[in-house]
């Protein structure tokens, strides 16, 4: 006798695979391979978090009230048009259950995050890859894969994990040729590490058209990764929509909390972005003079590099996640994205961005 089946769409699913956080035989881990920040929370994010313990038996506010109302003074938009998810990713998730069914396309950039495929197929729909050029987003091919079933289009900007970034100009030039019944979702969850004035973060886009919405994570540069805490803004009846499907009470009390108190630390956010430009620069500039053992770091906006390898030899990407592993150094190799040839490397503390171009540097024999 069988039990349930799942749906076959369901079944058919990779399972989303996080970074490495353990290394067999290792006695100290430097992990590098979940774009985490490496300064951590805003002490004052700590403080806030720890004031709330004593309230853990109570539920939270379901509505993120409080949470919502310190986005909408930060970025000068409206509260009532601001959802919060556990993390970003609840949103992702959520958008094609919402819009889209069997039958019908979700559309990403091949070398995408690889939630937007899970959840596309996740509501019974189809995900389609469209090419990339040179690891960055080609508005020309996303067009030329939208059909009339397409429902969905996601784009991360800055992606993961490739870092590349697409000019403000590349992204409405991309809205503009969508027809009018297609979400375009901005995946900005690296937004605050960009100091860039071409840089289209969504958030303009997503106050004045209909069909756009942008979203936004604490995971990344506020340090509040374990926490789980992102938002959304968009179109009022998107928001709407969102409220409708998502969890009941998906913000916790001290999620909540330590976002609160990290939002209102622009001073820490200044420094973790200071020193992310800092360090991401200087361990370009040690990938570039590895360029004759065939090593490149793909131009990044985000907070680490992807490194492109070889594809034969002796000094593959491979190779290099195996020797980093070894020594307790974990990146990020990403075969089942279509980047056999390439690792993603977090950057880290001053000490650890330095021990990752040491081990590069051994692994190449320079």
């Amino acid at each position: 006798m069988t039990g349930p089946q799942p749906k076959p769409w369901i079944s058919a699913i990779d399972a989303y695979v996080p970074g490495k956080a353990k290394a067999d035989g290792a006695t100290k881990i430097l992990k590098l391979s979940s774009n985490e920040n490496p300064l951590g929370p805003s002490p004052k994010a700590v403080a806030a978090m720890a004031a709330v313990a004593g309230d853990s038996h109570r539920y939270p506010d379901g509505g993120a009230t409080a949470l919502r109302e310190a986005i909408a003074a930060l970025h000068g938009i409206e509260v009532e048009r601001i959802v919060c998810g556990t993390g970003s990713d609840e949103i992702l998730q959520l958008l094609p259950t919402i819009y889209a069914t069997v039958g019908d396309e979700v559309l990403y950039v091949r070398h995408g995050f690889m939630v937007y495929p899970i959840a596309a197929m996740r509501a019974g729909a189809t995900p389609i890859a469209a090419p990339d050029a040179d690891y960055t987003a080609d508005v020309d091919a996303i067009l030329a894969a939208v059909t009339p079933r397409t429902r969905v289009v996601f784009l991360a900007n800055p992606n993961n994990p490739t870092g590349t970034m697409l000019p403000r100009r590349e992204v409405e030039r991309l809205h503009a040729g969508l027809p009018g019944d297609v979400l375009l979702v901005l995946d900005a969850a690296y937004a605050e590490y960009i100091d860039d004035p071409d840089y289209e973060d969504g958030i303009g886009m997503a106050r004045h058209l209909p069909n756009v919405l942008t979203t936004r994570t604490f995971s990344k540069i506020y340090g509040l990764a374990s926490e789980r805490v992102g938002w959304a803004y968009g179109p009022q009846l998107v928001i709407d929509a969102l409220n409708k499907v998502r969890a009941p009470f998906n913000v916790t009390t001290a999620g909540a909390a330590g976002a609160i108190a990290a939002l209102a630390d622009q001073d820490w956010v200044r420094h973790c972005r200071d020193h992310n430009t800092r360090w991401r620069t200087w361990l370009a500039d040690e990938i570039a003079k590895l360029g004759n053992a065939g090593l490149r770091a793909v131009p990044s906006a985000a907070n680490f590099i992807l490194i492109t390898f070889p594809t034969e030899g002796p000094h593959t990407a491979e190779a290099a996640n195996a020797a980093f592993t070894a020594q307790g150094i974990l990146t990020r190799w990403l075969p089942k994205q279509g980047l056999a040839n390439g690792l993603r490397i977090s950057i880290g503390t001053e000490d650890e961005t330095r021990a990752a171009a040491d081990a590069l540097r051994r692994f190449v024999g320079a």
